[in-house]
């Protein structure tokens, strides 16, 4: 099916907080000349598009309108964030299965009309979302791409900046492999100020205890969704960082979530986490494989079992 392009265009599937503020960040930023917003709820799609239409003569212009998959031909970049949250007392593993099914049915829909498309997986639990999108679709590797760490990476660099009291800009660090509870940071990897990490703090400022620091990172969303219910604006603004390496090929190294195949770390097979990858125009274009301690490969294996563990444990149910 052809169709007349008038720039880069992008679908957001979901208008719920996170998907609508993912459309705000990126019209802001003026990423995209054409943005599709697709929702169940019809009028909730409608609304959001118009609201952030409505304020177009503020920012650089952006055609935003809502419709449904059809609509989402000529796409290149596709941003999911449907799915429910999880529900006080549901396990890991049955909102895996909830979302799982969604997206089971979403993603057959949108990349009949936009296989071309580079996809952004949003919704959580994210890297067996990722990995779910990926098997369902049929895919390259390289076009279906996890939020992945993103966000807990740029959690970190503020954790260090207001310890370390500089702009979070002089701040380089990496969290890796889940977006989640084993999630792990290399902190060989991590330097401020153009220091490393472990040289900042006998030089210049002892920044805390590392396992802290790593639970600080790790709370933060809960914190987040303790005082008011809900995350979406720091997400939407990672989101949109992914879609600008993408919309405008900058080749910008991300901890993004992507199939792992085991050439990258021993042990890390047969499932979607974050390292770090060079994001362009053509989705992940190249992986970047620092060199770990023991300690830390070993922290990355262990983030890799559990995830695989959910995803055996969800196969296991479907059989």
């Amino acid at each position: 099916m052809s169709v007349e392009k008038k720039g880069k265009k992008v679908t957001i599937l979901g208008a719920g907080n996170v998907g609508a503020s993912i459309a705000f960040s990126m019209a802001l930023k003026g990423l995209c000349s054409e943005m599709l917003l697709i929702d169940i709820n019809k009028d909730k799609a409608k609304g959001e598009a118009m609201d952030i239409m409505q304020g177009n003569s503020f920012y650089p212009g952006c055609s935003i309108k809502d419709g449904d998959y059809p609509d989402a031909v000529g796409s290149d970049v596709v941003v999911i964030t449907v799915g429910v949250a999880r529900k006080p007392g549901q396990t890991r593993l049955d909102l895996c299965k909830i979302n799982a099914k969604i997206m089971a049915s979403v993603m057959p829909e949108i990349t009949k009309y936009a296989p071309d498309a580079c996809y952004i997986i949003v919704s959580n639990p994210v890297d067996v979302l990722t990995y779910e999108a990926l098997k369902i679709s049929g895919l390259k590797p390289s076009q279906i791409i996890g939020s992945g760490t993103v966000l807990d990476s740029s959690r970190l660099r503020a954790c260090l900046a207001d310890h370390a009291k500089v702009s979070s800009k002089n701040v380089h660090a990496y969290v890796f492999g889940e977006h989640g509870d084993s999630s792990m940071v290399p902190w060989n990897l991590a330097s401020v100020c153009g220091m490393p990490f472990e040289d900042y703090c006998k030089c210049v400022s002892d920044l805390g205890e590392k396992d802290a620091i790593v639970q600080e990172v790790r709370d933060a969303g809960a914190e987040v969704i303790k005082c008011k219910g809900a995350t979406y604006y720091a997400i939407a603004l990672s989101v949109s960082m992914i879609a600008e390496a993408i919309l405008r090929d900058t080749k910008t190294v991300l901890t993004v979530s992507t199939l792992q195949d085991g050439s990258r770390y021993e042990g890390v097979t047969d499932v979607c986490l974050s390292l770090p990858c060079v994001v362009g125009a053509g989705g992940v274009e190249r992986e970047v494989t620092p060199p770990l301690s023991a300690e830390e490969l070993a922290a990355l294996q262990k983030s890799a079992q559990a995830l695989r563990s959910v995803i055996d444990a969800m196969q296991e149910d479907a059989e």
